[in-house]
């Protein structure tokens, strides 16, 4: 609806929405609680550790829906330096929008790593079906392995398999650990 719209703004809206659309009016004051608190989300349990191995031997790239505020909040909690970070706010659209996968892939050219990228993810909708349409390979980080449903995310309503799937990053990490060993 709106692209370019900062994710705080976009959360406190759709936060609005949801609220009218069950009949409990979200107040001003909740929505901008609500969108402010980006920024203090906290990192998967798995996250820290995760990274510190996948640095050791790949670059790191960002592709993220919310903006470079929020994000950084995050990227202080996952204490590891990615090699590149693209955020909703610097493309100009929100996953699954092809644009941010364009944008990826513009990235990695300048970059010289034509080719080379994984998309490593848990939404399938926000992350797999568009990567898997741009024709990157995938890893499915599958964190609701063990619940049915799709958790926060739409389901993806498209066929896509990913290439490899984990039940954390964790156990991507380990995986990738052990291949280097």
């Amino acid at each position: 609806e709106n692209p370019t719209m900062l994710y705080p703004a976009a959360l406190r809206e759709a936060f609005r929405r949801t609220g009218a659309a069950l009949g409990h009016p979200v107040t001003e004051a909740e929505a901008a609680e609500l969108g402010g608190s980006v920024p203090a989300w906290p990192a998967f349990d798995d996250s820290v550790e995760a990274l510190a191995v996948l640095k050791e031997h790949y670059r790191l790239i960002i592709l993220s829906n919310v903006d470079r505020a929020g994000f950084a909040g995050s990227n202080r909690r996952l204490q590891v330096e990615f090699d590149d970070i693209l955020t909703a706010e610097d493309i100009g659209s929100y996953k699954p929008n092809p644009a941010n996968f364009r944008a990826l892939a513009r990235l990695a050219e300048e970059r010289g790593h034509t080719g080379r990228l994984l998309q490593v993810a848990q939404s399938l909708f926000h992350d797999h079906v568009p990567a898997r349409d741009a024709g990157l390979p995938g890893v499915w980080i599958n964190r609701r392995h063990d619940r049915p449903g799709w958790g926060a995310t739409p389901d993806p309503g498209a066929t896509v398999t990913p290439d490899a799937e984990y039940p954390s990053l964790r156990a991507f990490a380990h995986a990738v650990q052990e291949a280097f060993d």
